[in-house]
């Protein structure tokens, strides 16, 4: 009995202790195996911060498109483990995608037309290269439905791969392109981990491109600005630096550009025997190509001034000049005058430009003077050379002449109501005999009271030549 018992015993004992032993190995397996499970998310971790850290420092160096695609796309692949991946941007064609950065080793994930398929069998880079070029039409495949998307999505047992993770990339609401990777066959399946971490590295890239667009435009801005200040610095020099001296006479301008960049010019020109040249122009348009346009007229206006004495003969031979370089859609209107300060006259022609408001101090009233003429760059120069004609007053002591841009007469208020002739003649005929500067004053100082706070919308030259 003893013996019986003891052998029962000694089998329990045994029994219990290789139950425990395959509990402990059991155990110790599954420590294993969260142990590995730990240090695989340490590492996927390890490697999702490397990622966003690398993407933060590409940033910030203002990367092109190319670039931080290539960043992304080869961060991604390292981060879930993909064999290849792409990233297609929105062309400017709104109906195709254009690729910005397809990694090496990826599996086609457009439609390869045939052609290109049986050239790769005798020559791979056929099929690369049409892989890194060809855009994709938005609908075709699922890149081309991958801008559509609300969210990523993942496909099993693909054509080409075995599991492909795709993702529309969305900054500030706008479409940006398509995200994708993917594990060729027999490379397994992406797991709900990977999707997850390929999600939120998706949102991170959108974020990155668009980010990085935002800041490389806003430099390229700030470029562009600088150089139009540089420009306009260039184009004051080419203004009147000071009010000419002529005996007899006082003269007094300005030029109040809209933007940065004036289409409208003055100037003054000495010509033989003590005689003055005065300019009024507006070049349609506004900006640096009406800037352009201006200092071209300037200089071919001055060297043409000085060997022809009629204004209208001046302006022909600029027309002729101007017109075959001259956009269709630009043209050039001016007044320009010869001041005589030996008798008094101001003989001046008007291609298409606003009116001449003389004041007489004698009646207290303000002429209006308009002889015919067609704006500069509309005709080559017949109908110009047949229009156009001169005119000749003569100024008397406290007599005073206006010239002016459009600007001035078609400001409109807050009713979009325009300035119009006839406020402006009566500015004139109030400012006329206070002399040039207060007459250039008050003009300016009555149009802006009638603007209000509403933006400049036009470029404002004011001319005013006062005889003493």
């Amino acid at each position: 009995m003893n013996e019986i018992t003891t052998a029962l015993l000694n089998g329990l004992f045994l029994a219990l202790t290789l139950g425990l032993l395959a509990a402990l190995i059991n155990q110790r397996r599954k420590v294993k195996h969260i142990r590995r499970k730990f240090h695989e998310m340490e590492g996927e971790e390890e490697r999702m911060f490397s990622f966003l850290h690398d993407l933060g420092l590409v940033i910030g160096r203002e990367p092109s498109d190319t670039a931080i695609s290539r960043m992304i796309v080869e961060g991604v692949l390292k981060v879930v483990g993909a064999d290849g991946g792409a990233i297609y941007h929105e062309a400017n064609e709104p109906s195709f995608l254009n690729p910005a950065y397809v990694s090496e080793n990826c599996p086609p994930l457009v439609t390869v037309p045939q052609e290109i398929l049986e050239k790769a069998k005798n020559d791979p880079r056929a099929l690369e290269s049409h892989l890194r070029l060809a855009r994709v039409a938005v609908g075709d495949g699922l890149i081309g439905r991958g801008i559509s998307m609300s969210e990523a999505i993942r496909v099993q047992g693909h054509a080409e791969g075995s599991s492909i993770m795709i993702s529309p990339l969305r900054y500030a609401g706008k479409d940006i392109g398509v995200l994708a990777v993917a594990r060729r066959r027999g490379g397994g399946d992406f797991t709900d981990n990977d999707f997850a971490v390929f999600r939120s590295v998706a949102e991170q890239s959108s974020f990155a491109i668009g980010n990085a667009r935002v800041h490389r435009e806003a430099n390229e801005k700030k470029e562009i600005e600088g150089e139009l200040k540089n420009a306009r610095e260039v184009q004051r020099v080419l203004l009147p630096q000071e009010d000419p001296m002529v005996a007899g006479f006082r003269l007094n301008g300005t030029n109040l550009p809209a933007k940065i960049i004036s289409g409208d010019y003055y100037d003054y020109i000495d010509l033989p025997d003590g005689k003055l040249g005065v300019v009024v122009a507006d070049v349609s348009g506004k900006g640096v190509p009406a800037g352009l346009l201006m200092a071209m007229c300037r200089s071919l206006l001055r060297a043409f001034s000085l060997s022809h004495t009629s204004p209208s003969a001046v302006l022909s031979a600029v027309n002729r000049y101007l017109f075959p370089d001259i956009r269709e859609d630009m043209f050039i209107s001016m007044i320009y005058g010869i001041l005589d300060p030996a008798d008094g006259s101001f003989l001046f022609c008007r291609a298409g430009h606003e009116p001449a408001l003389i004041f007489r101090k004698a009646s207290g009233k303000v002429e209006i003077s308009k002889p015919k003429g067609l704006a500069l760059g509309i005709d080559s120069g017949n109908v110009f050379e047949r229009v156009t004609t001169d005119e000749c007053i003569t100024l008397e002591s406290g007599d005073c002449v206006l010239l002016f841009t459009d600007g001035v007469k078609e400001a409109l208020d807050a009713s979009e109501e325009e300035f119009g002739l006839e406020r402006l003649s009566e500015t004139f005929r109030g400012a006329a005999q206070l002399g040039a500067e207060a007459v250039v004053k008050q003009v300016q100082d009555v149009v802006k009271s009638f603007t209000g706070a509403g933006p400049q919308m036009d470029d404002v030259t004011i001319v005013a030549i006062e005889k003493r």
